[in-house]
């Protein structure tokens, strides 16, 4: 099955939608049909790839637009890369795998936190 990321005002990722490979032979081919499908001969899609985190895909295949697209992605036209929405201000953006990160990395310590952004920094939420 093939995904597709609707974009809408400011390539934000209004919806995601699957199509069948039969019908997505290539991307355009899933774009037209979505377009007809909806009524919506401008719309803008995109393909994404459901099984693709970082730059990477998750089963060994080819990754594709560096992450799976969802509801309020960013589609970054420049890179040709889905964005996930930054989870905090003080997040920066890898380069790399176009994910947010904490400016402070998390602990590895086997305990359980959560950011907490007035600190900027991991407060443990579990002690094990």
């Amino acid at each position: 099955m093939a995904h597709f990321a609707k974009l809408g005002i400011g390539n934000i990722v209004e919806r995601v939608e699957v199509v069948s490979n039969d019908i997505a032979t290539t991307e355009q081919a899933g774009i037209n049909f979505l377009r007809e499908l909806y009524n919506e001969p401008n719309g803008v899609w995109k393909q994404t790839s459901y099984n693709t985190k970082g730059g990477e895909h998750l089963k060994g295949g080819t990754p594709f637009r560096k992450n799976y697209a969802g509801i309020d992605y960013t589609y970054d036209e420049t890179r040709d890369v889905f964005i996930p929405p930054k989870p905090f201000e003080s997040w920066l953006l890898n380069e790399t795998t176009c994910l947010w990160e904490a400016p402070v990395a998390y602990p590895d310590d086997g305990q359980i936190y959560k950011w907490n952004e007035t600190i900027q920094n991991w407060d443990l939420i579990n002690n094990i």
